[in-house]
């Protein structure tokens, strides 16, 4: 699976860039990249789910992420790398929707959206090598079923400041540990194949959620970060949220540069299972 790029000398509106990725049906659409042009926003409807078909369609059956003690086996690890891999699909198509629904009217609208765009290469990026880490296990993507988690809080996301809140200082936020954590995990493991691979996504991470800051950062008015951010979030989406398992505050004020947001997360607690494990006797789970 390869990116298809229109010819260097060739652009594309924004729109039709963002509607071809989120529309269209297989895989190598997601793939599509070209240079944009931005022009005037033009309206778009939040469809109800991504375009998806055949292999790449959203299940309703229930994957349970497997327990670490099992990923030395190559169908468990297949199945945690699909996991992976469907985060960053859904990341895309939420990225693809962001062009399209979010009004453009000022330079710095364009400004804020250039970054989702790149932001958005990079996921496809990390999309293909998660594809063809799982491809040299011997698998595909779409072997196991496909959830839409990350894609049912689109829908919640009403402005620029909401998406920013959930998807780079929650959604993101929260890679930072579970990348951080399963890349030593399979490191430990002798896979230094995926490991590689997680630690690219990783350093990927840190400049999402330090872009989603700087934008919130630039909204907030007189709020503090950790007060806007909490007034940002839908229900039932709370801070617990953007923390993963080894949560490493360290790793989240590289990327967010606030001191009181930091520790304002660190106290943040109502019991979100997944900020309680420890990850060894446990299930992983990333949504």
């Amino acid at each position: 699976m390869q990116p298809r790029p229109l010819e260097n000398s060739d652009k594309i509106n924004y729109f039709e860039l963002g509607r071809m990725i989120l529309e269209g049906e297989n895989l190598s659409d997601k793939f599509f990249t070209a240079h944009v042009e931005w022009g005037e926003w033009k309206e778009k409807t939040l469809p109800r789910l991504p375009g998806r078909s055949g292999r790449i369609g959203f299940s309703d059956k229930q994957v349970k992420f497997p327990k670490m003690n099992c990923l030395h086996e190559v169908e468990k690890k297949a199945l945690a790398i699909h996991s992976f891999a469907n985060h960053e699909l859904l990341a895309i198509e939420m990225m693809a929707a962001a062009l399209l629904i979010y009004p453009h009217y000022t330079d710095e609208d364009v400004r804020f959206k250039k970054g989702i765009l790149s932001s958005l290469k990079d996921e496809q990026k990390h999309l293909l090598l998660y594809i063809g880490r799982l491809n040299q296990l011997g698998f595909e993507f779409g072997d196991f079923p496909l959830n839409d988690f990350f894609w049912r809080q689109m829908e919640k996301l009403k402005n620029m400041a909401h998406y920013s809140s959930v998807m780079a200082l929650t959604f993101e936020a929260a890679n930072l540990d579970f990348a951080q954590y399963y890349a030593k995990v399979f490191k430990q493991m002798g896979d230094e194949e995926t490991a590689s691979i997680l630690e690219t996504v990783l350093e990927d991470e840190i400049g999402h959620v330090a872009f989603g800051a700087h934008w919130m950062k630039k909204w907030k008015g007189d709020k503090s970060l950790w007060d806007y951010y909490q007034a940002s979030l839908p229900w039932p989406i709370t801070p617990a949220r953007s923390k993963g398992i080894g949560f490493d505050p360290q790793l989240h004020q590289r990327a967010v540069n606030d001191p009181h947001f930091i520790l304002q997360l660190c106290e943040f607690d109502d019991q979100f299972h997944i900020t309680k494990r420890s990850g060894k006797s446990h299930e992983g789970d990333k949504s």
